[in-house]
């Protein structure tokens, strides 16, 4: 019985960790992980030929405030303050309507994830977010977080206590406590808390389903988590479907197909897990398919531009990638990218030609970081640390030692340290 229960407790958190990694792609991808402008940058006007937006129509929103539209795009486009202010107006408008509160308890939650650091490219690298010392939260946002919550939950149950096929209610009380689950996990790392909530909130959305199997909103949580569950070790995903969590990875990515395709309010959420999970099949055509029609309608969001890159590379087009490296950091250089951090395709690039034993080329790109007035810490140490590798192979130690000082400097207490003050000691030597 110990073992068994060992071994739940070990399933368990080996689901949290790919869910919750899972999720963070979802987040980095939509804009929300390195995507955040600061007030003074979102007011400020971005050049002329970097303006297009899409447009509002192309989706169906669940509300029907005129303003949902609008305050959607800015949320994806990195523009945080502006989609705050948008949906208080809506939720000012709508006070007893549950989407209306989970539409701003999204935005809130995910402007202070990133200002604390819980949604940085760095940690989502490996397993770091999970235990990453992180800027302390809020406490006035952390408030009103739970007070979001609180109210979505008490309109939700209470229109469920009168009618428990109300289907909106039971769909809005998923999101709300999906939103709860993220909230728990990775600002108060309280982690049986979070899975409770995420297996609650499936579980309203699969009896959206029963009662209404056209709602491909729902299929958003329910096919990701088919997925992520169906591709869980056999002895994991046992002790898993003891609490709900069972999975099927075709029937996961087929709901997400149908959410993506049906142009409702998830249907870019179900396009970014698309890309993340087909990615993790090797299906990269068919993610790049997907990725190429979401940049045109979202062309301020550095992480799309960059993730091209990316899935080239998988294919082994190394120098189609570093183009597209090479033109996201150029974009960001003439203002494209204003307030985001661009960066991340220079230690993409650095990365690559890396791979290629180019490394005079890989330390030119590392070095590109330091050009950035505020890069992203965890950019910018990795970047003071590779380019320090490189020239300790470029046989150029005084330059190395520099940026070994320059990376512990950053965050002495961080792993890329450790490793940093190794170097010091010893010459990196390849590996």
């Amino acid at each position: 019985m110990q073992v068994s229960c060992q071994l739940g407790l070990d399933g368990f958190s080996l689901s949290l960790r790919i869910v919750f990694r899972a999720l963070l792609a979802i987040l980095m991808a939509a804009g929300s992980a390195l995507g955040q402008r600061t007030e003074a940058e979102a007011s400020s006007t971005t050049p002329a030929h970097f303006t297009t937006k899409p447009a509002a129509a192309q989706v169906t929103f669940r509300s029907k405030e005129p303003l949902s539209g609008q305050a959607f795009i800015h949320f994806y486009d990195m523009e945080y303050d502006r989609s705050i202010q948008e949906f208080t107006l809506q939720y000012q408008r709508h006070p007893d309507d549950p989407d209306s509160i989970n539409h701003l308890l999204n935005a809130v939650l995910f402007h202070e994830l990133y200002r604390v650091g819980a949604l940085s490219a760095g940690e989502y690298a490996n397993d770091n977010f999970i235990n990453a010392a992180h800027e302390p939260v809020d406490p006035k946002t952390s408030q009103q977080i739970k007070s979001l919550v609180q109210k979505a939950l008490a309109i939700e149950n209470r229109r469920l206590e009168a009618n428990s096929k109300d289907v909106a209610a039971l769909y809005a009380r998923g999101v709300t406590k999906a939103e709860f689950a993220t909230y728990t996990a990775l600002i108060e790392r309280a982690w049986l808390s979070a899975l409770r909530n995420a297996v609650a909130a499936r579980h309203d959305h699969e009896k959206v389903l029963e009662l209404d199997p056209a709602n491909v909103d729902a299929k958003l949580i329910v096919g990701a988590h088919n997925y992520v569950v169906g591709n869980l070790p056999w002895a994991v995903k046992t002790a898993s479907s003891v609490v709900g969590l069972g999975g099927n990875k075709e029937k996961g990515l087929e709901y997400l197909r149908q959410a993506a395709d049906a142009n409702g309010e998830t249907s870019v959420d179900a396009k970014v897990v698309l890309i993340v999970f087909l990615r993790r099949e090797r299906r990269l055509d068919e993610a790049l398919q997907i990725l190429r029609s979401l940049e045109p309608q979202y062309p301020h969001n550095v992480l799309f531009a960059i993730e091209e890159g990316n899935l080239l590379n998988a294919k082994g087009h190394g120098s189609e990638a570093a183009a597209v490296y090479r033109k996201v950091w150029q974009d960001g250089r003439n203002g494209r990218y204003a307030g985001l951090h661009y960066e991340i395709a220079a230690t993409a690039l650095g990365d690559l030609l890396r791979s290629q034993k180019n490394y005079s080329g890989a330390a030119a790109a590392y070095e590109q970081v330091s050009e950035i007035q505020k890069p992203d810490p965890a950019i910018q140490q990795k970047a003071a640390l590779g380019a320090g590798e490189m020239y300790d192979l470029l046989q150029k130690r005084d330059l190395a030692l520099k940026k070994y000082a320059a990376a512990v400097e950053v965050n002495a207490r961080s792993p890329q340290a450790d490793v940093a003050r190794k170097r010091i000691k010893e010459p990196y030597k390849g590996s």
